[in-house]
Parts: C-alpha cells; sequence; structure tokens
C-alpha cells in the first residue's frame, strides 16, 4: 500500500479563532493583500489593524483577474496574502500568491487549456479563511481559475500552493443565507463521496469522508433550515474541512468533471452545479459498476455512503441516491436548465467533461453515452 497525504502547514478550528488572524498575518509579513468575496465588510473588523490592501472578488476568478493582482501585490510590495471568503476568494488568493512570486502568464501554469507550467517558486505566505461551509479550498493544493478564451475552468495546482495557515472559525457562516447554504453543503457532499469511490482513495482520506459524510446526513438540512443552529454549523464547518483534505489526496470524479466546463461557460455558482449532478453521477457511476466491474471496491463504498446518508445498516448503494435526491428537493436545488444552460448545449459540455482532470480519479472510465446521461437527467 503506497500513499502521499498533504495539507496545510497549520490549520486552526473553532469558534472565535477568527480573532487571532491580525496576529497570525502579522507573523508572516508587515503588508497584506486582502481578499474577500463580494461582501467585504465582512472581513472588516478582522483586518483592521493590519496595513493591508483589499480586493473584493465578486464571482468566480479568472486568469485576467490573477494576472492583474500578481501585478498590484508586486506594486504595493506585499508580503503576506490573505482570503476570507468562499472558494472563489480562497482560490483567487491561492493563485495571486502564486503568480506573484513567479511571474509569467497565469494560462501558461493551467492544465488543462495551458501548458501546466511548473510552479518553481515559492508563493507568499498564504492565509486562508473560510466563511462557507463547502469548498474545502482552505487545504487544497490548487485554484480554480476560468478562462473566457477556452469557456472552461481549470487548475493553477502544486504542493507549493499549500496555504501556511487554514483558519477554520465556524461562526463566520452563521449569516449564510439557505441557498448558499444548500449549494455550498452539496458541494461538501460531493468532496465526500467522490474522493471515498476514487481510484486513488487510501485509508486516510477514508476516515475523513465517513466522518464527513455522516456529519453532513446529520447536519446540512437543519444548518439550511436554521443559519444559527451553532452545532450543525460547526459539522458542515467541519465537513467541508474534510472534503478539502480528502480531494486534494485522492482526486474527485464525474460530478466535478462536469462542473470544470459547466462553470467556465455559464455564470452559475460552482455548489449549485455540484448539487444539481450530484445523484445522477453517482447513479452512472453504480449502474457502470454494476454491469461492468461488479466486484469493483467501490461498489460496496457506494453502499457504505448510502449506510452512512440513511443511518440504516441494510441500506443499499440505490437508497443512497434516492436519500441525496430527496434532500435536494427539499433543498430546492434548480436544475442545470436554470442557469441558462440549453438542451442544445449539452454534447460540447459532454466533450469538454470527458478530458477533465477530475474526470481521471473516477472509479471506472464512463462511456460518452454515459455522460451524456448524467447530463440530461441533471438538465
Amino acid at each position: 500500500m503506497h500513499f502521499e497525504f498533504a495539507t496545510a502547514t497549520r490549520i486552526i478550528f473553532g469558534e472565535g479563532t477568527a480573532a487571532t488572524l491580525p496576529e497570525l498575518a502579522r507573523s508572516f509579513g508587515a503588508r497584506a493583500l486582502v481578499v474577500t468575496g463580494a461582501s467585504p465588510e465582512r472581513a472588516a473588523a478582522m483586518v483592521s489593524a493590519l496595513s493591508a490592501e483589499t480586493l473584493a472578488v465578486p464571482g468566480e476568478p479568472t486568469v485576467e483577474l490573477v494576472r492583474a493582482c500578481a501585478r498590484r501585490v508586486r506594486d504595493a510590495a506585499c508580503d503576506v496574502v490573505l482570503a476570507i471568503g468562499g472558494g472563489s476568494a480562497i482560490d483567487a488568493g491561492k493563485a495571486i500568491a502564486a503568480i506573484a512570486t513567479n511571474g509569467g502568464e497565469p494560462l501558461e501554469f493551467l492544465e488543462v487549456v495551458g501548458k501546466g507550467r511548473t510552479i518553481t517558486a515559492a508563493p507568499l505566505p498564504f492565509i486562508a479563511v473560510p466563511t462557507t461551509a463547502g469548498t474545502g479550498s482552505e487545504v487544497t493544493r490548487n485554484a480554480v481559475l476560468g478562462s473566457a478564451e477556452h469557456g472552461v475552468k481549470a487548475s493553477l495546482r502544486s504542493p507549493l500552493m499549500l496555504p501556511r495557515v487554514a483558519l477554520v472559525d465556524p461562526e463566520l457562516t452563521y449569516g449564510l443565507p439557505p441557498a448558499v447554504t444548500a449549494y455550498t453543503g452539496l458541494d461538501a457532499l460531493t468532496q465526500l463521496i467522490e474522493p471515498y469511490v476514487s481510484a486513488r482513495a487510501n485509508p486516510l482520506v477514508d476516515a475523513l469522508c465517513a466522518d464527513g459524510i455522516a456529519r453532513v446526513a446529520g447536519a446540512l438540512g437543519r444548518a439550511a433550515l436554521d443559519g444559527a443552529d451553532r452545532a450543525a454549523r460547526r459539522d458542515m464547518a467541519l465537513a467541508s474541512l474534510f472534503g478539502g483534505l480528502a480531494l486534494a489526496n485522492a482526486g474527485l470524479g464525474v460530478v466535478h468533471g462536469f462542473a470544470a466546463p459547466l462553470g467556465g461557460g455559464w455564470k452559475a455558482p460552482h455548489g449549485a452545479l455540484c448539487a444539481a449532478l450530484l445523484p445522477h453521477g453517482m447513479a452512472a457511476n453504480v449502474a457502470a459498476l454494476q454491469a461492468r466491474a461488479p466486484q469493483h471496491p467501490a461498489l460496496a463504498r457506494y453502499t457504505a455512503i448510502a449506510c452512512l446518508l440513511t443511518g440504516r445498516s441494510d441500506a443499499s448503494a440505490e437508497d443512497g441516491i434516492e436519500w441525496v435526491q430527496s434532500l435536494s428537493a427539499e433543498l430546492k436545488i434548480p436544475p442545470l436548465r436554470a442557469w441558462g444552460i440549453a438542451a442544445s448545449d449539452l454534447p460540447g459540455v459532454v466533450e469538454k467533461a470527458a478530458r477533465a482532470s477530475s474526470m481521471k480519479a473516477n472509479p471506472l472510465p464512463l462511456t460518452g453515452e454515459e455522460l451524456q446521461a448524467v447530463l440530461t437527467a441533471a438538465w
């Protein structure tokens, strides 16, 4: 048995820990760039004591944004980068910290659509502070960037990009509206299920995924219904963290394979896309495993997932799929067509998804017809 596990240098978790951010930042440098989401006022109290440049990222980060901001970091002589927000803000900060020290054109470093150039210089010290419970980007080694030129999202990736500190304070998620809680929460669940059945699964990731899936099963519905449910918010923050640790070390699968071209081509939240796709991606994998590889360990893992989600020891893999479909209906997850995706767009998305890096870790390759069926069912 051989596997590798890498993560942020330091993880700090707990209610109230965000108050330590100014002191942490000063331990890395004297002048910070603070990257926030669309509501920078949420970060104001945390950074008021810092000498900082502030940048708001209203949507998902792009190659163009990272290019401009890396130049801004160098011009302002910033020596530490902080990101306070959801996955978009954290991915933007991670990429800016890397490009600021490595120079060059960000597209050169991107997978799939770029040249995949290697990050060789250590990025600026980077601190990630998530305000949603979904992406787990605070403990991953990649940043997902949109390329308008290619109509797709792709990753800038390097072990050097792992944050110096991941500061996870569940209190920062208390104000999330129900829809954002639902989208990001189902993204977290996806990022626990896909690594658990991944072709690169390992025992350390397995333990994190099993614990995280059980937490989401008990907490996501409650967190969406009552945003101030402290125990539910804490469990979702932990589950999101565990999902980030898992995907960074075991990969993802079909759902995220589709999320890359869909997110690059349409203005839809990443979590909403994953939420719409998840039960159909699960169903396609289970059917393919039953038909072509009934002894594959991933099939037994889908049964284990069903037991964790339903709380029943006799649950079948199909019961797990039905549980996710039921939760999605309860949380009012919109289909893909709600984001302006037309039926005529689906074949092109299938073609791009087949080349996505996330698809490589799916438990077995899916045919073009199977991929088309997933997308059609989610549409």
